[in-house]
């Protein structure tokens, strides 16, 4: 059940969110509690009921491990039972993930031919996996205790951010579940909720979706064997570079929205990362989540910045490297991880010999970078939506004047190429120059966390974009979500979902 479907938006979304507030007001929190872990554990096994068992056995063995975690003194023994919990963790994780990709490899070296029967990818297990890593490190360091399965089991499924993010710590959700007023139902939550979770839903459907077919068709001649010429390939690569921005853009508000509905503010994960004038910025404003985890339990536990600079370029190579393979099992995401370690490597030696740390604001300069950092931020989006190597050189190939066939022999892998150029130039302005869902709310708070740069406010020029609870606002997202949902014509998943 995708977030962009009839079924969840008609059905499931209503009914969850009307049950909770009547049994808020007749029966109190916990049997909120009770019913909103119920709900989510249905919207889990929606997709594959049998791999249900493995999210119920994922939380028990983890919970357990917390306990035990919590009830152990500081010591030799506290980091046996830690490491030990990461290890089963990540033990899962590379089972069903890479399990089949390490044995494809190891025939490859050495010339056998083992098999091992093709494991499915229970849907979300790198999100609620990584989660649970991070609690237990929490808990290893008494930042947090949970004691009640119930709510420790509500921490991990609820199912806003179940199954892509963000990746929560127990300490930004737990507390809000404990307020009385969680449970009762607050127009100011209603509305904003609403009122992401529709811009969001429109950057799917109409924006990402929109634009994915111009990609899928050149990358697809390109597995194949086809090489594309200069035009297509760029028109490709650039395509695929703003779906999979205005997909994780719109998922990202939506998942912020409905958790909102129920009264909840989750962490940001997304803001506006094409305007970032450098690739440090960019990794600040993508997947922000995912950025901290392997900062915080990856990046400083290998040493960060700490050990010289030759250890912290290392370190950071690890890290993006361990981040690229995150994503999935394959060559091609390993490159585009390595590919962003060199990037930040590059990023950081550079700052070091200017001296220069703030980011650009206005001017010229500003727009150099951020055009120098969105260049190469498509090179390694290449690999990144490549299924093969062999296809990820064919179109670098194309994007650099190095195919060696004429290009009119490939003209045709885009049909009407001038209205490709026409829907990117749109969705190019739509990202670099209006305010993203957080800004537009950002006076309502509509997350956990408020960005406390300058530009989470709108400049004055924007400022009627700002929103308000008004009927003006009101009636303009009814249409909008009116809209996006006579659009949905299939049903297409978010690419986060795939890892």
């Amino acid at each position: 059940m995708l977030f962009n479907s009839h079924v969840f938006i008609l059905l499931f979304l209503p009914i969850t969110l009307l049950v909770f507030y009547w049994l808020g007001a007749r029966f109190g929190a916990r049997v909120c509690r009770v019913w909103l872990v119920a709900a989510s554990l249905f919207y889990y096994a929606w997709w594959n009921p049998a791999y249900l068992a493995i999210l119920i056995g994922s939380l028990l063995i983890n919970y357990g491990i917390g306990f035990m975690l919590t009830s152990t003194p500081d010591g030799k023994l506290k980091k046996q039972v830690l490491f030990g919990g990461i290890t089963i963790n990540l033990a899962a994780l590379g089972y069903y993930k890479y399990a089949n990709w390490f044995i494809d490899n190891a025939n490859v070296l050495t010339g056998n031919n083992w098999t091992l029967e093709k494991i499915i990818l229970p849907l979300g297990i790198s999100f609620f996996t990584f989660q649970q890593i991070a609690f237990l490190c929490d808990a290893a360091k008494g930042e947090t205790r949970e004691y009640r399965f119930l709510d420790y089991a509500l921490f991990v499924t609820f199912f806003p951010q179940l199954i892509a993010g963000p990746i929560v710590h127990h300490k930004e959700m737990m507390p809000q579940f404990a307020r009385d007023d969680t449970y009762r139902p607050r127009w100011d939550n209603i509305s904003i909720g609403l009122t992401l979770f529709t811009l969001g839903l429109f950057k799917k459907v109409i924006l990402a979706d929109g634009i994915a077919g111009f990609s899928t068709s050149v990358f697809g001649a390109a597995q194949a064997g086809a090489q594309p010429g200069m035009l297509d390939a760029w028109s490709a690569a650039l395509a695929y570079t703003f779906q999979i921005y205005f997909d994780f853009s719109g998922y990202s508000d939506m998942a912020l929205g409905l958790a909102r509905l129920f009264g909840i503010k989750l962490p940001m994960n997304f803001f506006s990362p094409y305007k970032a004038t450098s690739i440090i910025d960019f990794w600040r404003r993508w997947h922000i989540t995912l950025s901290r985890f392997l900062r915080d339990y990856l990046y400083i536990p290998l040493g960060g910045n700490r050990r010289g600079k030759t250890r912290r370029y290392l370190n950071l190579m690890i890290t993006m490297l361990l981040g690229g393979l995150w994503h999935g099992a394959g060559w091609t995401f390993v490159i585009w991880g390595g590919l962003h370690g060199l990037y930040l490597s590059f990023n950081h030696a550079w700052r070091a010999i200017v001296k220069q740390h703030e980011e650009p604001q206005h001017g010229p300069i500003r727009w150099i970078c951020i055009l120098f950092t969105l260049f190469w931020v498509v090179i390694a989006w290449v690999f990144f939506r490549a299924e093969q190597l062999d296809a990820a050189l064919f179109m670098l190939q194309g994007m650099f004047g190095l195919t060696p066939l004429p290009e009119g022999a490939t003209s045709s892998l885009v049909i009407n190429p001038a209205m490709v150029w026409v829907y990117l130039a749109i969705l190019a302005a739509i990202a670099w120059f209006l305010p993203n869902g957080l800004q537009i709310l950002n006076r309502h708070e509509p997350c956990y966390e408020v960005r406390e740069e300058k530009d989470a406010e709108l400049p004055r020029w924007q400022g009627w974009l700002r929103w308000h609870p008004n009927r003006l606002w009101a009636i303009g997202m009814a249409f909008a979500l009116a809209y996006c949902i006579l659009s949905l014509s299939r049903v297409s998943e978010f690419l986060y979902f795939q890892f």
